[in-house]
């Protein structure tokens, strides 16, 4: 079996293993995050998401991107990139952080919540909350500055995804190096990152 097809196996062997454990808690935002150090440019390996639409077709899946930069106190700017049947498209959001919670939100974008559930600053795990007119959905990321995963971050994630209820979705995005994406703009492109460009 290549290389190509281990992460996803060992992926669904996590999935089924933790399927028949009890539900755990939803890991607790990370209140003592060091968004300085958070910051940066992000690989987004995995996704899992219920909102329609967000996941991208089975043929265009591969790396996403993430840029996070702190904007002023209490402000964030966040980029996501993911291939799309158009190409690679980036949403650029501004975020606030609530006064009350470790959360950064944008409720006149739609943007309920962008929490960042563990990180040990060199993978991440975030989860993003979406909603308008009364509906909401919720998204698991997996976040690493490098274009693979460690055994204890994918199993973090599938975890996470089971917790949430969206182990159905999970997905792996795989790597390919034939392709480099432009959208996050001038001086945020990263070799590897795997978002056609037309």
């Amino acid at each position: 079996m290549g290389p190509g097809r281990l992460l996803p196996v060992l992926a669904l062997a996590l999935v089924l293993a933790v399927g028949s454990q009890p539900q755990e808690q939803i890991p607790r935002e990370a209140h003592n995050l060091n968004w300085s150090k958070f910051a940066g440019f992000w690989y987004i390996l995995a996704i899992a998401s219920n909102a329609p639409g967000f996941l991208p077709s089975r043929d265009k899946r591969k790396l996403g991107a993430c840029m996070v930069r702190v904007h002023k106190t209490g402000q964030l700017k966040v980029v996501l990139a993911f291939n799309r049947s158009q190409g690679c498209q980036s949403h650029t959001l501004l975020l606030r952080k609530d006064r009350k919670k470790a959360v950064f939100r944008n409720t006149l974008k739609g943007v309920e919540g962008f929490r960042v559930l563990c990180t040990d600053y060199s993978s991440g795990l975030v989860h993003l909350r979406l909603g308008r007119a009364g509906r909401s959905s919720k998204t698991l990321l997996l976040f690493s500055r490098q274009t693979t995963s460690s055994f204890p971050s994918m199993k973090k994630f599938v975890d996470t995804c089971e917790m949430l209820e969206l182990s159905k979705s999970a997905t792996i995005l795989p790597k390919d190096g034939k392709y480099s994406c432009k959208a996050l703009g001038p001086g945020q492109q990263r070799p590897g990152l795997t978002c056609p460009s037309h």
